[in-house]
This record gives C-alpha cells, sequence and structure tokens, in this order.
C-alpha cells in the first residue's frame, strides 16, 4: 500500500499544484466567457453560442473609452456577468430617449447599451453602473466553429 501512494503522491501533489495556478490564472489574467442573448446583435451572433477571451490584467493599466465592450456583474443579478458597450463615462451628459430626460453620469459609474437596443436590458433600465461591476474588458472573440 505505502508503494502505491509514493507512486500515486508526485501525481495527486502535480494536480493539485496546477489546479491552483489555474484558478489564480483565471482570477488575475484572463478566462473564457460564453456570450448568448441578442442584446449585443449584430457584434455577437444570438444564434450560436460565441465565445470571448476577457483580458483581466487590462484593467490595472488601462482607461475605459466610450465604444469598449466591458463585462460586468448584473446590477439586477450579481451572479450573471453582462457584456454590454460602454456609452457614457463619469461626467458626460446623456439623453434618455424613452424618458426625455438628459442626466449626468456621476463620478465612478459609467452608461452602458447594448448594440440591439429592441431586446437589450442595460443603464436605460436600471441607470448607471457601478465600476465597481466593471471587472473585464479587452474581448477577443471566436466566432463558434462547426465541425462535421
Amino acid at each position: 500500500m505505502a508503494r502505491i501512494l509514493a507512486a500515486v503522491w508526485p501525481i495527486v501533489k502535480g494536480c493539485i499544484t496546477g489546479g491552483v495556478f489555474g484558478i489564480t490564472i483565471a482570477d488575475w489574467s484572463a478566462s473564457y466567457v460564453t456570450l448568448h442573448g441578442a442584446s449585443m446583435h449584430p457584434t455577437f451572433d444570438p444564434q450560436q453560442a460565441e465565445r470571448a477571451l476577457v483580458d483581466k490584467r487590462c484593467l490595472h493599466r488601462y482607461h475605459f473609452s466610450r465604444g469598449d465592450v466591458v463585462v460586468f456583474r448584473s446590477p439586477r443579478d450579481h451572479r450573471e456577468l453582462v457584456v454590454k458597450r460602454l456609452i457614457a463615462l463619469p461626467g458626460d451628459w446623456i439623453q434618455i430617449p424613452e424618458k426625455q430626460e438628459i442626466q449626468q453620469i456621476p463620478q465612478g459609474r459609467c452608461w452602458v447599451e447594448g448594440d440591439n437596443a429592441a431586446t437589450s436590458f442595460d443603464s436605460r433600465s436600471y441607470g448607471p453602473v457601478s465600476y465597481s461591476c466593471c471587472y473585464w474588458t479587452q474581448l477577443r472573440y471566436w466566432p463558434r466553429i462547426n465541425c462535421l
């Protein structure tokens, strides 16, 4: 029994080390996100489950710009990740056509909208999003490849 344990222990130790290393990379560096729904159509195809590699390191050195596609925690359900386009930054003024009002984006917040306004649940519904909810930016996406 001791011989079996001695033979298996290096493999178990390597798996545990690799798992911890992989989780650390996923938390701090990059991860994959599957994109669902039609709110970002035509940028992302709602008929296919497209995947995006999301670079998390950029938040330490990157400043958000209008037009960036960002991934953030939904203000409605913090377990859900949402992909939207950044429309306005703190201090910008935005007109909300549905409400016929103009408002200034407060410090520490940003305005996000989906590319498909008809189906998007975004800042027009829940208001400006806190930067603390914006976890990632710099999406690099790959359309789904159908194999025969």
